[in-house]
């Protein structure tokens, strides 16, 4: 996770040198100490600004310069800042380093905060915070991505911790302070000391845990997910409780927690994966890695799951063999894996888009990506269910049904959204012409201020006998009536002088305003105040149908991702002429003419020759 949203609104610069402490410092400093294990990105205007330690910090992350701006306690004020408009690859380097980031935004309203979205992620791989707690005399495990709601829970021992936590490579850890100290644990902690998040032990209370669980999917008791541990519910309590707490209260739409149970993958020591260059390099860079060599996905969350599981190797044959199955039959039915492949290249991520909207960070554009995604499910929906050659296997059977049913959905968000999306729902806009009668009223009102403006101008024109009379704008007198001096004194006097109020003289024009002017002028500023409330209350509408259908709607973003992976395996296996396995329950172990793909990618891009088998 590591980056955190809060909402205070900065008032004025640091001070001069020799002056006392502004407001600004004031409200910096305290929310410094609330959060004082983040780096503080405090907007002002169109800046981030961080200021003592944490420009210091961030000035040697990313290599900016480091300036100073006013004193404290007699001492420099170090600074440095980076633009809001590209404020997004700084924080993600930051987070790639293993800094936490919280961020104070200059706002009115604190859900404003959230319009710009969460965009510090890489679409390609998942984001994982995790804890680990002890309870009941073994170790549990926890993580999840806010990004995409996925949740799982797995029961662990010290021995095992280091390969679990290699496997995961979480953005950010968190332990209980207790913890910390178990020798047997010191040097797991020192490896992974860069993300970790030390918090009270009492926030890791198994029972506190549980109902907290019970809490957030509105169940009575957990049994129907699965048997936990104490330490597993104390460890998925505290990541609970965790998110709430650095999300403002807010929490994703999470999956139920789902248990990964004892030897159900193949667990790889940290050493034995890096060496193995699954999905990094030894020089850390994703090219060069198996991963890379075999992404033949079209999607983020394609490549999420090919990423998972190859972090994470299953180890039940039958579960192997079904994940075969898929790919056997995508390699057999050539056209609907090219027309699926199309298909998909035109889907949106509809997982973070979901994620974004439940954690009230949403934009339009998300919710135009759960429309155009379910789309994109319904096309999938029909064509495995005429692909001609047999019946899909079970599990893209199973994933043919999580795509139907959203078609209510499609027509809905179809209808409500207009052709052009603004980013931030704030901009408005996004609402389409006929959808709402209320809406198209105010904006014609809104809209049709040039016409009535000009017919007034026109109008007075008539009544006063000044034809070079003009009604103009600006931000501090609103609208005017302005005309030379020589025609002002006629304004003046007279029965004029009771329909032109004066405003202002200057050298060359006089100002002066109309009760008709003024009324007018209120009417069309309230009509563009009521039609931005009126579209964000229907944002709004639209965001909880959303959210009320997550569940299904999180099922077929899953089935993408699992069709998207199946062609991507499928189209790999045609293209590099692989073979399937035959996977047994022994320890035989036979390869004949084996080939490294790696090795073998590196040889064809060099051009140094062919793999010898």
């Amino acid at each position: 996770m590591a980056l955190t949203t809060l909402s205070e609104p900065p008032a004025e610069p640091p001070p001069p040198d020799g002056a006392g402490i502004t407001p600004l410092m004031a409200q910096y400093l305290a929310m410094r100490r609330a959060h004082p294990d983040c780096l503080l990105f405090y907007r002002m205007g169109d800046f981030y600004e961080l200021f003592f330690e944490d420009a210091v910090a961030a000035a040697a992350a990313l290599d900016i310069t480091l300036t100073r701006r006013g004193k404290h306690e007699g001492k420099d004020i170090a600074m440095c800042g980076v633009p809001v408009h590209a404020a997004d690859a700084y924080l993600a380097k930051l987070i790639r380093k293993g800094f936490k980031v919280a961020i104070c935004e200059q706002v009115e309203d604190p859900a404003a905060a959230r319009r710009r979205g969460a965009k510090a992620v890489d679409a390609r791989a998942h984001n994982y915070l995790a804890a680990v707690a002890e309870a009941g005399g073994g170790l549990g495990l926890a993580w999840l991505d806010l990004s995409t709601g996925e949740f799982l829970l797995q029961p662990t021992a010290a021995a095992e911790l280091p390969a679990a936590l290699a496997r995961l490579d979480p953005r950010e850890l968190l332990v209980p302070d207790r913890l910390l100290q178990a020798p047997a644990l010191f040097e797991l902690w020192r490896d992974w000391k860069a993300v970790l998040s030390p918090l009270p032990s009492a926030r890791f209370d198994s029972e506190a845990g549980r109902r907290r669980l019970e809490a957030l999917h509105q169940v009575k008791a957990l049994d129907g997910f699965g048997g936990f541990s104490r330490a597993e519910l104390a460890a998925a309590g505290a990541l609970v409780d965790y998110v709430q707490v650095t999300q403002q209260g807010k929490l994703p739409l999470l999956a139920s927690p789902r248990r990964l149970g004892a030897g159900a993958v193949m667990e790889i020591d940290a050493a034995t994966r890096r060496n193995l260059e699954l999905a990094r390099s030894l020089a850390g860079e994703r090219a060069g890695s198996l991963l890379a060599t075999i992404d033949r996905t079209v999607t983020g969350a394609g490549a999420r799951l090919l990423a998972d599981r190859l972090a994470a190797p299953v180890t039940d044959p039958a579960e192997i063999a079904a994940r075969h199955d898929m790919v056997a039959f995508c390699i057999a039915e050539e056209r609907l894996r090219e027309a699926a492949r199309q298909a998909l290249r035109r889907c949106p991520d509809i997982e973070r888009a979901l994620a974004r909207l439940a954690l009230g960070r949403g934009g339009p554009r998300d919710l135009a990506a759960i429309r155009d995604g379910l789309a994109a499910a319904a096309e999938l929906a029909e064509l495995l269910a005429g692909s001609g050659l047999a019946p899909p296997p079970e599990g893209l059977e199973a994933a043919r049904r999580a795509l139907c049913h959203h078609q209510p959905l499609i027509e809905r968000l179809g209808r409500a959204l207009a052709a052009e999306l603004p980013l931030a729902k704030g901009d408005g806009g996004f609402i389409a012409p006929g959808y709402h009668a209320e809406l198209d009223e105010l904006r014609l009102l809104r809209d049709d201020s040039r016409r009535l403006i000009l017919g007034l101008e026109a109008g007075y024109r008539t009544t006063s006998g000044i034809a070079s009379l003009k009604i103009r704008h600006n931000n501090v007198l609103g609208y005017y009536v302005e005309t030379t001096p020589v025609h002002g004194d006629r304004l003046l006097k007279g029965e004029l002088a009771e329909t032109f109020i004066h405003r202002q003289t200057l050298a060359g024009a006089v100002r002066f305003t109309t009760v008709e002017l003024g009324g007018l002028e209120r009417r069309l500023a309230g009509a563009a105040d009521k039609a931005l409330a009126v579209e964000l209350a229907l944002f709004d509408d639209l965001v909880g149908e959303v959210t009320q259908r997550g569940e299904p709607v999180a099922a077929a973003a899953a089935a993408l991702a699992l069709i998207d992976l199946a062609a991507a395996l499928a189209e790999l296996a045609v293209e590099q002429r692989w073979c399937r396995p035959t996977v047994t329950t022994g320890t035989d172990f036979a390869i004949v003419a084996g080939r490294h793909p790696v090795v073998e990618a590196a040889l064809a891009s060099s051009q140094e020759g062919r793999f010898v088998a």
